[in-house]
């Protein structure tokens, strides 16, 4: 499959020009959310708790700006993205380069679908405008090119 080919099973696009790339496809970030209170789980999931939830403040960094950035301290956040997919094969979701080197990152992972991902933040902080690219599907490695 090559990276061109993820749009036909990933909807919610915002420009896919810019997030169909040669290495794969970029996902966009549409909230961030703030552990309030934990979740549970147990061995036969007779208990199992979701977590309770808080969307994480955003702030204008120019009056003139569309889009409001988050300004996330250090610690662990769970994001959720603008795009969506459900298929039987596994995909491969990575941290986009730009986000890691900036000190975030969650963890690799095969999936089947786009769920929330939890999202780790160095010490430093980071900031991140909504709808900032910051994950990367890539294709198939047996069908890839």
């Amino acid at each position: 499959m090559r990276p061109s080919e993820l749009t036909t099973i990933v909807d919610g696009l915002l420009h896919e020009e810019t997030q169909v790339t040669d290495r794969g496809l970029d996902l966009t970030v549409d909230e961030i959310y703030e552990i309030e209170d934990p979740g549970r789980v147990d061995f036969g999931g007779g208990e199992l708790e979701d977590a309770t939830l808080t969307a994480h403040d955003k702030q204008w960094r120019n009056e003139d700006d569309d889009y409001q950035w988050w300004h996330l301290d250090g610690g662990q956040y769970l994001i959720e993205y603008n795009e969506s997919f459900s298929t039987d094969q596994s995909l491969l979701v990575q941290t986009r380069t730009a986000v890691r080197e900036r000190g975030a990152f969650h963890p690799t992972l095969w999936v089947t679908e786009l769920d929330r991902v939890p999202l780790s933040v160095s010490s430093g902080g980071i900031r991140l405008k909504e709808n900032a690219r910051i994950s990367t599907i890539l294709p198939p490695e047996s069908d890839a090119e």
